[in-house]
């Protein structure tokens, strides 16, 4: 198993289907990394709590509200006109590398909250990315993708 979530997150993304899953949830407003934390969890099997969700989502919303957002919104802003400028592209080279590093160390934080969550003994997983995803994506298909990547990263890492 994936000991800790950063490893988890980029095996995960790394999956046929999943990048692809994500941005889409993203531009409805999902914390993609709130619902890689949610994948990881479910995987751990971690037991779902009202309590241990806010406390997940005090921590993400402000950290991709007031650093990761405005990194991206930027690094977006300057796509096209860094196609046409190489000093430009860069520098949003440099941005794209911040945003990358903000969402790492908000992966951290997630799993800083939740050092400590046993792991129930059922082998039955909670319904984590259902719970920190906004409601406006809970019938989107992006979901089930990844909990379906995520089961077969934590498949190939288990050797299943």
């Amino acid at each position: 198993m994936h000991a800790d979530l950063w490893s988890f997150a980029v095996a995960l993304y790394a999956r046929p289907g999943v990048e692809a899953a994500c941005l889409a949830v993203q531009e409805h407003g999902a914390d993609v990394c709130l619902l890689l934390c949610a994948a990881w969890l479910e995987q751990r099997r971690v037991t779902l709590s009202d309590e241990r969700a806010e406390q997940l989502g005090a921590m993400a919303r402000p950290w991709q509200n007031e650093v990761v957002q405005p990194l991206r919104a930027l690094r977006q802003q300057w796509r096209t006109p860094a196609a046409a400028d190489s000093q430009l592209a860069a520098l949003r080279e440099q941005i794209k590398m911040l945003e990358l590093n903000a969402e790492r160390l908000q992966l951290e934080r997630l799993q800083g909250i939740a050092e400590g969550w046993t792991e129930r003994d059922e082998a039955t997983a909670e319904n984590w990315l259902e719970r920190l995803a906004p409601a406006s994506i809970h019938h989107h298909g992006a979901l089930q993708v990844l909990r379906a990547a995520a089961m077969t990263t934590q498949d190939a890492v288990d050797g299943d």
